[in-house]
């Protein structure tokens, strides 16, 4: 094996600047790792955004638990709620959080709208496009029906 030759770098020094560290700010002796810093007033959080209220019944015999993220309307068949008014709608709860539905319960819940770019990829492959796309909404409506998500049977 041949070793390759190598030139000799001089290391170059840089000072960094660290915006913590700036007069009348917070010092770098006083951050703990991984602690959050927020500044003054109140956190807005889905400003503007529209929200809908359901009653979600859990028909199931398993508790099953929906992400903060999830498109409502693509959760568990065993939920019985009105996936027409969820459609296109999160919980409204804290990102990485979720909420519970035991077996045999009723819960209300409140929705948000989906902001972004309003897309979705079924996680049951009930929606695959962009929500406000009337076709991909009338598809999603027919594939959850003969899917068994869509019944008579409503939240009690």
């Amino acid at each position: 094996m041949k070793k390759k030759a190598s030139a000799k770098v001089k290391p170059t020094k840089r000072r960094v600047k660290s915006r913590a560290a700036k007069k009348g700010s917070i010092q770098l002796s006083d951050v703990i790792p991984g602690e959050i810093i927020l500044g003054e007033g109140d956190i807005v959080a889905f400003n503007g955004r529209q929200t809908v209220e359901l009653l979600v019944a859990n028909t199931g015999d398993r508790p099953i638990q929906v992400g903060s993220h999830c498109h409502f309307f693509e959760a568990n068949r065993a939920l019985r709620f009105d996936r027409e008014k969820a459609y296109g709608f999160r919980l409204q709860v804290p990102a990485g959080t979720a909420v519970r539905f035991e077996p045999g319960e009723d819960k209300q819940v409140t929705l948000v709208s989906i902001g972004g770019n309003r897309v979705a990829y079924g996680i049951n492959g009930l929606v695959n496009g962009r929500l406000d796309d009337p076709t991909v909404k009338a598809k999603a409506m027919t594939v959850a029906r003969e899917a068994g998500f869509i019944s008579k049977e409503k939240a009690r």
